[in-house]
């Protein structure tokens, strides 16, 4: 399993399993993304595109800014 954090364009921040990457896409596994808690200063995690039938998503590199790896505290 190789949890990734990886900034898109529209200014979201996608945690997901990166399952193959090539020069093109990255195709991932279980994304979610962080949203605004009710909580002052807090996140919460939302599934990314829950209309979605499947957990598996090709998503096109010219649309990521980065790709690293998340807090230790966000993996758990």
């Amino acid at each position: 399993m190789t949890i990734k954090l990886i900034r898109m364009w529209s200014g979201e921040d996608v945690i997901a399993d990166v399952i193959e990457e090539n020069e093109y896409t990255i195709t991932m596994e279980n994304p979610i993304v962080a949203v605004p808690s009710q909580q002052p200063g807090q996140i919460a995690f939302a599934p990314w595109s829950p209309l979605l039938k499947k957990d598996k998503l090709e998503v096109t590199k010219k649309y990521v800014v980065y790709i690293g790896d998340p807090q230790e505290e966000i993996i758990e």
